[in-house]
């Protein structure tokens, strides 16, 4: 395997699936499948995911709460993701942990570093909930914190689309698709790769990104077994001469259905 431990990162909209709130079983599986396979290889594979299904912190102050108060809100919906991923998980006989940012004892562990690498070196999947348990903190910024706590190899964006773009193509047909493209071009482009705080925690710890498409059946296995699939965001610059042209988005193309 090209990764020995990763962390993936998933959205909660993501769970959504075709539906407009909460959790689409469908969707869950599929990904709870993905991850089984790929721990199956051996890979240590630690997960955080989002709360938007449910609900984002930053909507608080839209309907009159206080952004803290909504962001322990957000925290919690994470939480309620982490269970059902982790419930998912074990229904096909994988072996995991659940981890919170914040103490919920009656349904999973406090997050302690040592004990969560202990658990990552026995095989188990690790998921990780209520973000990093302080407000104003996205789940990106989690990822890229827990990512470098247990020294993963590697973050691993799982989103509805195939990669990173100098435009949206679902907007401009001449957007040109990165397969490599460094740290520093993300910035000086002001690509939306993550939040900036999360970004910056990846790029000062030398922590490369891979954004790929994680709704493509066996994208996460032949990634982790070396395949380019999505777009790595690494500290080396590349230069143009790995960027790949998307000329053309035929209709009921790939990227034309995103």
């Amino acid at each position: 395997m090209k990764y020995k431990r990763i962390l993936l990162k998933l959205s909660g909209e993501a769970l959504m699936g075709e539906q407009q709130y909460g959790i689409d079983s469908n969707r869950l599986l599929q990904y709870a499948q993905e991850i089984k396979e790929v721990a199956a290889l051996g890979v240590e594979v630690a997960v955080v995911i989002g709360g938007g299904n449910i609900f984002r912190g930053v909507q608080a102050e839209q309907v009159g709460l206080d952004r803290v108060q909504g962001d322990y809100m957000g925290m919690l919906a994470t939480v309620i993701n982490s269970m059902a991923l982790q419930s998912a998980l074990e229904k096909l006989g994988v072996y995991t942990r659940l981890l919170s940012g914040i103490n919920i004892q009656q349904v999973c562990e406090p997050y302690i570093r040592r004990r969560a690498v202990r658990h990552l070196e026995k095989g188990r999947v690790v998921i990780f909930g209520a973000g990093t348990g302080n407000p104003y903190f996205t789940t990106d910024s989690a990822a890229s914190l827990r990512a470098i706590e247990i020294e993963a190899d590697v973050v691993l964006k799982g989103t509805r689309v195939d990669g990173i773009y100098s435009a949206d193509p679902e907007k401009d047909p001449n957007a040109v698709f990165y397969s490599n493209i460094s740290f520093k071009d993300v910035f000086e482009q002001g690509l939306n790769v993550m939040d900036m705080t999360a970004f910056t925690l990846c790029k000062e710890n030398g922590l490369p990104i891979i954004v790929f498409d994680m709704n493509t059946a066996g994208n996460l296995k032949r990634l982790v077994e070396g395949e380019q699939v999505g777009t790595l965001v690494s500290m080396e610059d590349l230069g143009d001469t790995l960027k790949e042209t998307v000329d053309q988005i035929q209709p009921g193309s790939k990227t034309d259905r995103k």
